[in-house]
């Protein structure tokens, strides 16, 4: 996504775990365990409470990198997936940022979890939060 802004300006607010709670769905019922004041860097160790599908969920997240205010990369120790991985860029373009973010995930049960259609909600779960989370950032940063 492209906001108007430049990433030195967006990446404060990224920086501030506690604001993952305001571009995040309801429905999820998501927020942040982890006390302010949270140093960002890597290393830092972020917990999460949320519930997926009325089920209430424990999630444990590292930064991988930390590369203000360009990048950084968050990973699951402890959550629902087996794998998570998520890279956030944040690149100068036309006067703005171009947002992107890359996740690599893998959902737990393997084959049979594929076969009874548990990748497929997952895909499904994982759009309609990002679809969220890009209008959230469009009505906060333009």
């Amino acid at each position: 996504m492209w906001l108007p802004r430049a990433p030195a300006d967006l990446f404060p607010f990224f920086a501030d775990a506690h604001n993952l709670e305001a571009i995040t769905p309801p429905w999820l019922r998501f927020s942040v365990l982890t006390p302010r004041p949270i140093a960002m860097h890597a290393g830092t160790r972020i917990e999460y409470r949320l519930r997926l599908h009325r089920v209430p969920l424990r999630w444990l997240t590292e930064i991988a990198a930390w590369e203000p205010p360009h990048r950084f990369v968050d990973r699951q120790l402890l959550g629902p997936y087996a794998l998570w991985e998520h890279e956030h860029r944040l690149r100068a373009v036309g006067g703005g940022t171009v947002m992107s973010d890359h996740v690599r995930y893998r959902i737990r049960g393997g084959r049979m979890a594929d076969l009874a259609g548990d990748a497929a909600v997952a895909r499904r779960d994982l759009r309609r939060i990002f679809e969220f989370r890009a209008r959230a950032l469009h009505e906060r940063f333009g």
